[in-house]
């Protein structure tokens, strides 16, 4: 036993040993260590043709550069902002909860992370602060709030100032595969499939509800939930999105509006990450208790919700695993490398009484 203990910390040791390094490559691609380090930085001052001897070397050599090591010997640090939303309830203060975790899980790569709370109905004051980051002291930011020209173009101009900068949850359609979050067309499909399987009656409709439609993601879970719904339940019928603007007597309104004028209500749908108003509403409407009911991200609210049957099922993200994957693409853009897609990939977990 003990020999094949040590047998494996030599092979260990060995393999550590022939890894190439950087003085291996400058002498592959006949250049200084120098040079190299210039290439591995992204340095300027080298000719195109020099970088592409050293880019040569590294595949021919499968030289991985130790980067933990690298930003320990220059002191690089990495400040990430979050702008996230001002109206929120119990799923944002998750993810400003996972937000302060995260300092801790990255203390050795040196990463530090911070909220800051945006207008997000209001795009010229979302690109304001965007306008306000500088690479001299941020190194990047997510952020969460609908698309819209303004914050497209600021988005823009923070990549040309060297921020990284990331869709966080809510998608922007120039950076859809640096985005984090949940693929939202098949998140609204689910939520058809379980309506629709759920349901007893062979026909009725079913009220849609969204904080905004201006949100690209709640706009692709409507497609993916229009999409199921036509295809496979024809005889259930989607009503118009009722967006709430977060307003809780708007939201009493229109959705009190909405099951008085439709009898044949069967189900519901909330798009929006925070359930709590809507379902507070329906829940006090006379005749709605046998309304199959599914609802986004897991909050107390929702579990409890799903504990006394008056939710059907949580369609949920991990906030912690989209936190963890928004700081380790940030750094991954900062260090010029490409995240792991199958590690940063979220899931769309469908959790229902049973599973909690």
């Amino acid at each position: 036993m003990f020999d094949k203990m040590r047998k494996t910390e030599n092979s260990t040791l060995e393999n550590s040993m022939l890894r190439p390094t950087t003085k291996d490559l400058a002498k592959e691609a006949g250049v200084s260590r120098a040079t190299v380090d210039r290439v591995l930085n992204g340095r300027e001052g080298v000719k195109q043709k020099t970088v592409d001897r050293v880019n040569e070397a590294i595949k021919k050599l499968g030289f991985v550069r130790n980067i933990q090591a690298a930003n320990l010997a220059k002191s690089q640090k990495y400040r990430f902002v979050f702008a996230l939303p001002k109206s929120g309830d119990q799923f944002l203060a998750e993810i400003i909860h996972h937000i302060d975790e995260a300092g801790s899980i990255f203390a050795e790569d040196l990463v530090w992370c911070e909220v800051h709370h945006i207008d997000e109905n209001d795009p010229h004051s979302v690109s304001a602060f965007l306008g306000t980051l500088d690479a001299s002291t941020t190194s990047g930011v997510a952020i969460m709030a609908p698309e819209s020209p303004q914050v497209r173009d600021a988005i823009y101009r923070l990549k040309e100032r060297g921020v990284a900068a990331l869709p966080f949850i809510s998608d922007q359609t120039t950076m859809e595969d640096h985005g984090v979050g949940m693929n939202n067309n098949a998140a609204g499909a689910t939520a058809a499939n379980l309506i629709g399987r759920f349901s007893r009656s062979e026909t009725g409709s079913v009220m849609v509800i969204a904080e905004s439609m201006q949100s690209r993601d709640s706009l692709e879970r409507r497609l993916g939930f229009d999409s199921e719904l036509g295809q496979h339940f024809p005889s259930l019928r989607a009503l118009p999105s009722l967006e709430t603007y977060g307003n809780f007597e708007r939201a009493h309104d229109i959705i009190a509006n909405t099951a008085q004028n439709n009898p044949d209500l069967v189900g519901l749908y909330v798009m929006s990450s925070e359930a709590r108003a809507p379902l507070s509403i329906v829940n006090g409407l006379r005749g709605t208790d046998n309304l199959i009911k599914i609802a986004h991200e897991r909050t107390p609210f929702t579990e409890a919700e799903l504990r006394a049957g008056r939710l059907d099922s949580i369609i949920a993200q991990d906030p912690g695993h989209l936190v963890r994957s928004a700081v380790r693409k940030l750094k991954a853009t900062v260090d010029r490398r490409q995240p792991k897609s199958s590690q940063e990939r979220i899931r769309v977990d469908v959790i229902l009484r049973t599973n909690l």
